[in-house]
């Protein structure tokens, strides 16, 4: 369930919005108060909101690339990089993906929400500053200061 039904109906928009674009909804699309069904919004252009923006809902959307290139430039062309994945076989391309996309967390062959909470979680750009995970909590949250005290 989403927290507030106005959320829900949010990412049931967005996604009509794509649809209308001639996005396909592959699976899910319904919602019915908080709860909104995970949905797949495949055909999806890079310009649709549902690509664009941060939906924090429980949809994904497909885009499908001609090659590497236009994969990492599509993945780039976007103010926020909290998260990004890319399936392939090929594994240059993955290693390109990873060292050329400007995303906090990269993912190959995974989804984009997988991680041990050990692991530094955090986003680049517009999708925030700092990293969160155990260790990186603690640096997060404490301001060091050097205090030298002269006896």
């Amino acid at each position: 369930p989403m927290i507030r039904e106005s959320d829900a109906i949010r990412v049931g928009q967005w996604i009509a919005e794509a649809v209308d674009g001639g996005a396909r909804i592959i699976v899910g699309g319904d919602h019915e108060g908080t709860l909104h069904a995970p949905t797949v919004v495949a055909d999806v252009k890079p310009d649709m909101r549902v690509s664009r923006e941060e939906l924090f809902g429980p949809a994904v959307a497909v885009s499908a690339f001609n090659d590497i290139d236009e994969a990492i430039a599509m993945a780039n062309d976007s103010r926020f990089g909290l998260s990004a994945g890319i399936f392939t076989q090929n594994v240059d391309w993955a290693m390109r993906f990873a060292r050329e996309v400007h995303s906090g967390n990269l993912h190959i062959n995974s989804s984009p929400q997988w991680r041990a909470d050990l692991m530094p979680y955090g986003g680049l750009k517009d999708s925030g500053m700092g990293k969160e995970g155990p260790a990186y909590a603690v640096q997060e949250m404490t301001e060091l200061k050097m205090v030298v005290f002269h006896l």
